[in-house]
């Protein structure tokens, strides 16, 4: 994202909760196509956290107007720590997230990210174990060996 804005690009950055919330709000204002807007007009729409936890009913849908519309037009980005096998169950709507992925993942590229999370990677390192005692029959490194 940071690199795309460098580069001049409109990007918008928001979490799957404040996207699912920000449609709840419009939709019960009556301002669907004002949002929906919002969420098209950028080179490139960065959602993240999908999978943090289970969504509420239509987050389906509206996830998938987005990325349909979105669909070979502008790029998207999302973050997920849950497999997508699970998606299904976490918008509770297997035939939309299926939709969903089958457009998104059209062009995609997938990265799979190991390790420490990028958000403690400065956190001091884990203690090591503490040694076990030695059995009194085995030699020290200070004691030559018999």
């Amino acid at each position: 994202g940071y690199q795309a804005i460098r580069q001049g690009h409109i990007v918008l950055y928001r979490s799957i909760f404040d996207v699912v919330r920000d449609f709840l709000h419009d939709e019960a204002l009556e301002g669907q196509d004002r949002i929906l807007n919002k969420y098209l007009k950028p080179d490139l729409l960065i959602v993240d956290d999908m999978g943090m936890k289970n969504l509420p009913k239509r987050s389906g849908e509206f996830l998938f107007e987005i990325i349909m519309r979105r669909y070979e037009t502008r790029s998207t980005m999302m973050t997920s720590n849950r497999p997508l096998e699970d998606w299904g169950k976490l918008l509770s709507d297997v035939p939309t997230a299926g939709a969903i992925l089958d457009r998104f993942l059209h062009h995609a590229i997938t990265l799979a990210i190991t390790g420490r999370s990028y958000r403690v990677k400065d956190s001091l390192p884990v203690a090591p174990e503490p040694r076990k005692a030695k059995k009194s029959n085995e030699p020290s490194a200070a004691e030559p060996a018999s």
